[in-house]
């Protein structure tokens, strides 16, 4: 479905976010939750609705890249570069933050993260909102994925109505997401680059922008989203398992109900088991990651068993996402 080009609702959800209110939307990633990142209030209904931890950071989404000063100061060198190169995308830049630059955004932090979307829809939001009115200013949008907290994330404007109901004033429906997982996470605060998360664009893309080393998460780094041990979880216990260990672990299982999600074709004579054959490129797998886990989980069985991808580089931000997702 391509996006929506209905300009009433892009005024309409940009008049909700300057009033206070949250309003969702896609991105080439997942689906946002968003609400003006300058006005604590607004910022705080976010927290409430997903049952989001208060010193959690969020992702500030600009228009573009002229009023990244309003929300980061002593911005390196690094920072344009990988601007020039992967804005607008999936890609999400810790800065030192600006003054005035609302706590609950930061999670008490002195860094924010920031980015500019590669969805048209959530660019034409962003660019309908930002502006001056009524003597304030406005220009980014804090938008976590629309989900409740450590559970999967939207990739539909159909997962987001699952998720809230009607708790939500106005959902922007544009489609499935392109990529299909969040962001890239990349810390520049600290006169280095270091990898916070993986996503699509991948630790070698970044150093080669950069042509310097991209360093590993540290202990010292700041607290990003999705970095918790458990995240984007389904209710239902998911494994990963190696394709050499899957058999015997469904045998083990045999007589209970359940889902596998595999990179290959189901095996003839399999009873109670639900079988979700998954793209072998990482790009269609990731795209379809999220909503294959909606599927699986929706079907009540006792357990997911994920067939383990690949442990290369190319892979990382999907595995990140499987491990963070799984029960052990």
């Amino acid at each position: 479905m391509p996006p929506s080009s209905n300009q009433s609702e892009i005024a309409r959800a940009a008049a909700i976010l300057r009033a206070g209110g949250l309003a969702a939307f896609p991105t080439e990633t997942v689906y946002g939750l968003g609400a003006d990142a300058s006005n604590p209030e607004a910022v705080a209904k976010i927290f409430a609705a997903k049952g989001r931890p208060q010193d959690h950071p969020l992702i500030v989404h600009l228009a573009d890249a002229a009023s990244l000063p309003q929300w980061a100061e002593k911005i390196p060198p690094a920072a344009h570069k990988l601007a020039a190169a992967f804005w607008p995308g999936p890609l999400t830049l810790i800065l030192k933050c600006a003054p005035g630059v609302p706590a609950c955004v930061t999670g008490g932090q002195d860094t924010v993260g920031v980015r500019i979307p590669g969805h048209p829809l959530a660019l034409e939001l962003l660019k309908a909102f930002a502006g001056h009115s009524g003597g304030r200013s406005y220009s980014g949008v804090a938008a976590p994925s629309a989900n409740k907290f450590g559970r999967i994330s939207p990739t539909s404007a159909a997962h987001v109505r699952a998720d809230f109901g009607d708790a939500l004033e106005l959902v922007l429906d544009g489609g499935e997401c392109a990529v299909g997982i969040e962001s890239s996470i990349v810390d520049l605060s600290r006169g280095r680059a270091v990898l916070l998360r993986p996503g699509q664009i991948t630790t070698a893309q970044i150093a080669a922008v950069l042509g310097v080393e991209v360093e590993s998460h540290d202990a010292a780094a700041p607290r990003v989203p999705g970095a918790l041990d458990s995240h984007y979880a389904p209710h239902t216990p998911l494994y990963l398992v190696s394709a050499a260990e899957l058999p015997a672990r469904m045998a083990g299982l045999r007589g209970q109900k359940l889902a596998v999600l595999a990179r290959a074709e189901a095996p003839s004579g399999l009873k109670d088991v639900f079988w979700q054959a998954a793209p072998r490129a990482v790009e269609g797998y990731a795209h379809e990651l999220y909503a294959s886990l909606r599927r699986l989980d929706a079907l009540g069985c006792a357990e997911i068993l994920v067939e383990a991808p690949p442990a290369v580089p190319e892979w990382q931000g999907v595995n990140d996402r499987l491990m963070r997702a799984s029960s052990g």
